[in-house]
């Protein structure tokens, strides 16, 4: 029922094309740590310069401050004598902010199906995110379904149909308008009805402004927990790495809104975006599940702290 392992050679390919396509933007992620400190020593200066890269890479003020706080002590231990010595002790503090975050997503649910409920505003990447999910599990040797929960856009549910066809799943659809609630609860009776492991729910892509429509979210996961009182076992925000400190606003939102268990994190393609996942990780300390630097399916992968952060670094 859990399936294969994933293919090391891919996983290899993915890093590199990690590496590659964050490393694109004049930030701190290129920037030679070297031109910090031309003559070789690190004072206080240099750490005051690094701040102010941290900051302008996304990595927002507070988890900035954590990070330039630790390479102050070790500074003061006389640990960050060259510049070998700052890119070490920048590595760890990152890792140590992100390991935590550090869970996959592990499929447990034996009894009826494990059901994701994926939210996210427009344009995130939700609904492709749930095309490449669709496309691991089954990979995986899971059976899939999906339930077109976002009834506000009617390109949603075809672009979620065309996600179905291709990956050969079958897709839980209703009228334009109808109600989002209504559709993941008769989705699963049917995945319930044909023994399906894992059902992917889509919702419209919401602003977190938005009140009402929060509100509705609330309301489809009340809904699903009626038909199952486990449900939905995870809740999965897709956030949009471009967006900068935005995402961490949507983040916040989203979690005090619905309390997410997951979150996967697309669209790191470069420019100084990385940054966001550090200021997610150290402020949310919700499990970061994924993420995704393109449109193909390899290009989403599970995230490992460690090799994030040498991506970041290299």
């Amino acid at each position: 029922m859990f399936g294969k392992k994933e293919k090391p050679e891919k996983k290899e390919g993915f890093i590199k094309r990690l590496r590659a396509r964050i490393n694109k933007g004049d930030s701190w992620l290129t920037y030679d740590l070297a031109n910090l400190a031309p003559g070789g020593k690190i004072d206080e200066d240099t750490l005051e310069e690094l701040e102010s890269l941290l900051v302008m890479a996304d990595v927002g003020v507070d988890t900035t401050e954590r990070i330039i706080g630790d390479l102050h002590k070790r500074l003061a231990r006389k640990e960050l004598k060259d510049v070998e010595a700052l890119q070490r002790g920048l590595r760890e503090a990152i890792c140590e902010i992100l390991a935590p975050v550090e869970q996959p997503l592990v499929i447990d649910k034996s009894d009826g199906p494990y059901v994701i409920l994926m939210v996210g505003v427009n344009g995130a990447g939700k609904t492709t995110t749930i095309g490449k999910l669709a496309r691991r599990f089954k990979d995986q040797g899971h059976s899939v379904m999906l339930a077109a929960g976002d009834t506000f856009r009617a390109a949603a549910v075809e672009q979620l149909q065309a996600w179905g066809e291709r990956n050969d799943v079958p897709v839980i659809a209703q009228h334009a308008g109808a109600d989002p609630a209504a559709v993941i609860f008769d989705a699963m009776d049917a995945a319930s009805a044909r023994d399906i492991d894992i059902l992917l729910a889509d919702t419209a892509g919401r602003l977190q402004s938005q009140t009402g429509l929060m509100d509705e979210l609330s309301k489809v996961k009340r809904v699903m927990s009626r038909r199952d009182e486990t449900a939905p076992h995870e809740i999965m925000l897709v956030l949009d790495a471009s967006q900068g400190q935005n995402a961490l606003v949507q983040a916040e939102k989203f979690h005090e809104a619905l309390g997410l268990t997951g979150l996967t994190v697309t669209k790191l393609d470069g420019s100084a975006k990385g940054g966001i996942l550090l200021a997610i990780a150290d402020k949310l300390s919700v499990p970061v599940r994924f993420i995704g630097i393109g449109e193909a399916a390899e290009d989403m992968q599970p995230f490992v702290a460690a090799e994030f952060a040498d991506a970041l670094m290299q």
